[in-house]
């Protein structure tokens, strides 16, 4: 018995023992907060600084490209097509040779027409010297008056054959030289719509082909009246400060940038009562050819420039459930603060906040996943600009 009773003994000193250790690593973690249950130290964010600057507002407006000169080539003087003499979809000068039109008939009228002058002239010749003949006989009575007065008449009427028949020799020949369709104007033509042997007839409806000058581009823009009708009152009650500048930047259908600006021309005097917009017309050089007639393009104008505007990373705005903008700024005593601002518009990566900010105002655009309204922040002002992955 005195060995079971020693044993007992020994159990009831170890859990004794091990309850003096439990108790003891309950007050260590209690007391040094080991535990992770004590309170979290500022989160790190990054800030700007919000200042007013002067910010160039633009609108993007959606149009069409066209040529900056449009000839259609159609024919002057009707026969048989007996040779094309261009490369379709080539470049051709002003007064090239495009067809050549069987000039045959056109040769007989331009040389019978020449036929027709001199017999004209040499008639003339004779009766100038008959009339000089007679106003000296007449003087002397070598002939009578009434003869003298019929050969000055027929030396003018021989004198106005000879004109008819010049005015008929040149029509010839600018019939004949119409047998050779020439380019009006300097640029890219076309295909041909009709190929030799084909007939084709003086003022026809159907054009040979088309040529256009490249060398500039038309962009053909619409914009709605009730846009600029807002552009004009912003100007006018001095919101918006003029930009002083017509310069016209293009996207092309694959997102890129044309690299060279345009310039607005001008703006149609009238709003189109089907679709409540106004025209507007760019012209942009086009010296390799980029741009082509046709092509569905983007231009960005500058509107005015907005001189009370912040420009704020769109990582730091957000929206409330009732659909307003808002930022965290850092407020006093370093505590996170959301405040609800007015983002006008994009301007690239940033919103445009024209009111909720004041000058100095620390924005936080990093570290806001790890933020809540009144925690305490540790500032750090950075200068690239947030990405929406650092949110």
């Amino acid at each position: 018995m005195s060995v079971n009773r020693s044993r007992a003994v020994l159990s009831a000193a170890c859990l004794a023992a091990i309850a003096l250790t439990l108790a003891a690593c309950g007050q260590g973690k209690g007391a040094g907060g080991a535990g992770g249950m004590g309170p979290r130290g500022p989160s790190p964010v990054g800030v700007i600084i919000a200042r007013i600057e002067p910010v160039t507002l633009t609108s993007e407006l959606t149009g069409r490209t066209s040529a900056h000169l449009i000839s259609e080539v159609r024919p002057q003087v009707g026969g048989i097509v007996k040779a094309r003499l261009f490369q379709e979809g080539g470049y051709v000068r002003a007064g090239q040779a495009l067809y050549q039109i069987d000039a045959a008939t056109y040769q007989v009228a331009y040389n019978s027409a020449a036929a027709g002058l001199a017999q004209a002239q040499a008639q003339a010749t004779a009766a100038r010297l008959k009339a000089e003949r007679y106003k000296g006989l007449v003087e002397i009575n070598a002939v009578s008056k009434q003869d003298n007065d019929d050969a000055q008449a027929a030396s003018l009427t021989a004198a106005a054959n000879v004109a008819a028949q010049k005015a008929a020799v040149d029509g010839a020949r600018i019939n004949l030289g119409y047998t050779r369709v020439l380019a009006p104007i300097s640029g890219r033509i076309g295909k041909s719509t009709v190929t030799p042997g084909a007939l084709v007839t003086a003022g026809q409806a159907t054009a040979l082909a088309t040529v256009q000058d490249l060398s500039k581009i038309y962009v053909d823009l619409t914009q709605s009246s009730s846009d600029m009708l807002k552009l004009q009152s912003a100007l006018n009650s001095g919101q918006l400060g003029r930009s002083g500048s017509a310069q016209v930047t293009l996207k092309l259908e694959d997102g890129s940038t044309y690299p060279v600006p345009g310039r607005l021309e001008f703006s149609d005097v009238s709003v189109d009562p089907t679709t409540g917009s106004v025209g507007l017309r760019a012209t942009f050089d086009n010296p390799n050819g980029v741009l082509l007639p046709g092509m569905y393009v983007r231009a960005i104008l500058g509107k005015g420039v907005a001189n009370g505007g912040m420009l704020i990373p769109q990582a730091a705005v957000s929206r409330d459930p009732k659909g307003n903008a808002t930022v965290m700024v850092v407020g006093a005593k370093s505590l996170a603060e959301p405040r609800v601002v007015v983002a006008s518009q994009t301007i690239g990566d940033k919103w445009l906040v024209t009111s909720g900010l004041k000058p100095g105002d620390q924005v936080i655009v990093e570290g806001l996943q790890k933020v809540r309204p009144g925690a305490p922040v540790k500032a750090a002002v950075i200068t690239a600009p947030a990405t929406s992955a650092q949110r």
